[in-house]
């Protein structure tokens, strides 16, 4: 299968750099699969796993909250408001997250606070259903 340049990139650290078969993104509007020769896009991230296909039978999941992706004729590159290897994520300490989270929304007493509560837990919810998956 044809290879093209992906690069995932957060504020702390270059997490991922190299030739790669296919990327699953997860685009505001959906999921979208982004292989060689793709058109030209750019997109808003939404919380979701980002899925890269890097040879035959090997994958390589991480967790994104939020950032850009762009697609060129250089391959894509995602600029992530932050990122992690699916494997460096912990069920418990996600759980907690999210409690103290909806504890948050709880004691919020304005609207804007409701809703960054509100984005947050959902975000948690999202990151939580990838590790189950």
């Amino acid at each position: 299968m044809a290879t093209f340049h992906f690069e995932l990139v957060s504020p702390e650290k270059l997490l991922y750099s190299g030739e790669v078969e296919a990327v699953v993104v997860p685009g505001i509007e959906g999921l979208f699969t982004v292989m060689k020769d793709h058109a030209p896009v750019m997109t808003v991230l939404k919380a979701g796993v980002v899925e890269i296909d890097e040879a035959a039978n090997k994958k390589t999941k991480l967790f994104v909250r939020g950032g850009f992706a762009d697609v060129a004729a250089g391959g894509l590159t995602i600029l992530a408001e932050s990122a992690k290897p699916l494997e460096e994520l912990n069920a418990a300490q996600l759980a907690q997250e999210i409690q103290n989270a909806e504890e948050d929304f709880a004691d919020a007493t304005s609207e804007t606070a409701k809703k960054q509560a509100s984005e947050k837990i959902d975000q948690l919810k999202e990151l939580q259903a990838a590790l189950a998956a």
